[in-house]
């Protein structure tokens, strides 16, 4: 996890993106254990209780369980849950935007498929073809 925290959001919720992050990307998978909150605050230099309230809701969010004695882990189902609500999240709120852009810029499906592929825009574009 990056060690740098941005003023646009309070920390827990910064470090809770984190993790929902991880879980996406596969680096944390069902069943593993999170850090402990100790082990969290120590390493990135934050209050305690903000490591807990971010797991907090991580757990609200049924992303992780609790296991008394032991810590707290990935709840089975997480990514997939995750997978659901940020799909809805980005077709609610970013894409409309990007689509607008899209649309404003002329761009074609081809385009943009290539520019995927490489990385970046094509060497022509279509009104140059």
């Amino acid at each position: 996890m990056d060690r740098d925290w941005n003023d646009s959001q309070p920390i827990y919720r910064q470090l809770r993106d984190r993790v929902v992050a991880m879980i996406l990307d596969g680096a944390l998978n069902e069943g593993d254990p999170l850090p402990s909150v100790r082990t969290v605050a120590a390493e990135y230099r934050v209050n305690p209780l903000t490591v807990l309230k971010s797991y907090q809701q991580l757990a609200d969010d049924r992303l992780v369980e609790k296991k008394r004695g032991l810590g707290m882990f990935i709840n089975a189902g997480a990514r997939n849950l995750l997978l659901q609500s940020e799909r809805r999240r980005f077709l609610a709120e970013q894409w409309p935007s990007i689509h607008a852009t899209i649309r404003r810029l002329g761009l074609t499906p081809q385009e943009l498929l290539a520019a995927a592929a490489t990385g970046g825009p094509s060497s022509k574009t279509s009104r140059e073809r």
